[in-house]
């Protein structure tokens, strides 16, 4: 697991010892400035999102139609994951920058870069298919004959406003708010709620979607997050948390 880089560094020159203190003046201390650090994370970021792209669009989709109906599976998962991921990606990006625990800043970390290289793919294909980047009147219409966390097949149509595991503006205010411990687990609390909300949309791409890699990459999202849930409730309990309901 690759730790995130620590924001806030400070040089600390020490003073000279109590025997010279009287004839050398201690140097004055020096802090670092945050923005080369910031600018860093943030440069990282954008070139894993554009790299992501640059492979949807350029490696392309042997076999695919070049366009694909706006309710296919393909465009509605690719859709609906982008805009799922980017919560996650909010969230980890947050925690990455304001935990105090190594563990969880290093999982942060992974958890933003891997997805935020895969929204990068997925708009690489949208953009190729000619659909819009995101959503347009709500999530979940392409998973047919689903029932059950509010989407098809409970009189909406299909259509609903949240996909499963979102967290609420007032739940990303708490773990803003959050410090120390308690933001560790709210932190692992959302992000486990998250993971566990978009299974349905992660299993039911690579069962449906039409296009081979549409349906791989769902499928590697699939089992990957379900082994990082693993995790997240491990570390959770251990640190005297409880997972919230689905």
């Amino acid at each position: 697991m690759i730790a995130a880089p620590s924001h806030g560094i400070v040089d600390v020159v020490t003073a000279p010892s109590d025997l010279a203190s009287a004839s050398v003046p201690a140097r004055p201390t020096r802090t670092r400035p945050l923005w080369p650090q910031i600018l860093i994370v943030i440069a990282g970021s954008l070139a894993l999102l554009l790299l992501g792209a640059a492979a949807g669009r350029l490696v392309g989709l042997p076999g695919a139609p070049s366009e694909l109906a706006a309710d296919s599976v393909d465009v509605g998962f690719a859709q609906d994951m982008s805009a799922h991921h980017e919560q996650a990606v909010q969230m980890a990006s947050w925690a990455r920058d304001h935990s105090t625990d190594p563990v969880i800043r290093g999982l942060a970390y992974d958890i933003e870069s891997t997805q935020i290289a895969q929204i990068g793919r997925m708009q690489g294909w949208l953009s190729l298919w000619g659909a819009a980047p995101l959503p347009i009147g709500g999530h979940m219409a392409w998973m047919s004959g689903v029932t059950g966390h509010g989407h098809a097949g409970d009189g909406t149509g299909g259509v609903v406003a949240t996909m499963p595991g979102m967290a609420s503006t007032a739940e990303l205010g708490s773990l803003r708010a959050a410090t120390g411990a308690e933001l560790d687990v709210r932190f692992l609390q959302l992000m486990l709620r998250h993971h566990e909300g978009g299974a349905t949309m992660l299993a039911y791409g690579a069962q449906h979607a039409a296009v081979p890699q549409v349906r791989n990459l769902a499928a590697q999202m699939a089992s990957s997050q379900a082994a990082e849930s693993e995790y997240l409730r491990q570390l959770l309990v251990k640190r005297g948390g409880t997972p919230l309901p689905l």
